[in-house]
């Protein structure tokens, strides 16, 4: 049985459809969810579900080694980044070579970086989809392997929905997360087939 632990900082629903897919699977489950947020939602989601939810702080994550050690204990196959907004350390990424990764709410190389998370990125397709209005305009995600630069590691697999000059970065945000919803959990259950 695969191990899956999941990495998140907000609402949660992501995570939720994940947990949900892999549930009665038998190659693959989400062992534990963990978050820089303690008031994230996620947390309460995960609880729901009967995973294992903890918080953790800059400290723990950065200065110390007490999320690493975690990690260690838990042994996962891939951790998952799902709306993780902190920078992942060099660290963990060196102890699990090849099995972070994170999904970004953007086609990149396009709306990537430092800053572009969540409705940041919406809003930035939006005002350049409006100032560009003679030409189609796509937005989608990016799954991809966790390198220690923001949404610099390898692509694992792309979506697009088309961007009209009626959307809203809220419709956007919608068009988006369906993607994630139908795409995410598929690309982690092949992920993990692949490098097993």
């Amino acid at each position: 049985m695969k191990r899956i632990v999941i990495f998140a900082s907000g609402n949660g629903t992501n995570a939720q459809r994940i947990v949900e897919y892999f549930k009665d699977r038998t190659d693959a489950r989400v062992v534990q969810l963990l978050s820089n947020n303690p008031r994230a939602k996620v947390l309460e989601r995960a609880r729901g579900l009967d995973i294992s939810a903890l918080s953790f702080n800059r400290q723990a994550f950065y200065k110390t080694d007490d999320v690493l050690n975690l990690l260690k204990t838990t042994a996962p196959d891939v951790i998952v980044l799902a709306g993780f907004l902190w920078l992942f350390p060099e660290k963990i990424i060196h102890a699990f070579p090849n099995k972070v990764i994170n999904i970004h709410p953007a086609l990149l190389p396009d709306f990537g970086g430092k800053g572009m998370y969540g409705m940041n990125v919406h809003e930035a397709v939006s005002a350049f989809a409006k100032a560009h209005s003679e030409q189609k305009h796509y937005t989608g995600i990016t799954i991809h392997k966790v390198t220690p630069e923001y949404d610099k590691g390898e692509y694992l697999f792309q979506a697009k929905v088309e961007v009209t000059q009626n959307d809203t970065p809220e419709t956007i945000a919608e068009k988006v997360h369906q993607l994630e919803y139908a795409h995410f959990p598929e690309v982690i259950a092949s992920f993990l087939k692949k490098n097993n």
